[in-house]
């Protein structure tokens, strides 16, 4: 996975959380330990732009699977299981972006990182911790 994205005007670390998720808090809980300094923005309420979706799929190198919360309620619910095979990326792009319930969590962006779910190891490597 390569973390090192476009040169655009994303500069702050922005940390796209759920108050109630665990992860989230988790990640959080990290982020302030080693004193990362981040812009907490809640995905619910508001969901990351087409812009910062695209980006975190780039990084991921067009998986765009990896972005969606497989194990949460509205991703079961709205049947995406199925409808992620016949949909286009755009289409699943558009969905993200309307719907932060369908985006894993947390979704942490900025012009040098984008990281999707919280795995100390990938982090810490991410961030030059250890």
């Amino acid at each position: 996975m390569k973390t090192q994205i476009y040169q655009g005007a994303m500069s702050t670390l922005k940390v796209y959380l759920y108050a109630g998720c665990g992860t989230c808090r988790k990640a959080k809980k990290y982020l302030a330990e080693h004193d990362i300094q981040f812009t907490e923005i809640p995905i619910r309420e508001q969901p990351p732009s087409v812009q910062e979706l695209g980006a975190m799929l780039d990084a991921y190198d067009g998986a765009i699977t990896r972005l969606f919360n497989t194990s949460g309620q509205d991703y079961r619910r709205g049947g995406y299981k199925e409808k992620l095979k016949t949909m286009s990326v755009e289409e699943m792009i558009s969905e993200l972006a309307v719907n932060g319930n369908l985006i894993k969590r947390p979704f942490v962006i900025s012009d040098a990182t984008a990281l999707i779910g919280f795995k100390q190891e990938e982090w810490d490597k991410v961030f030059h911790v250890g």
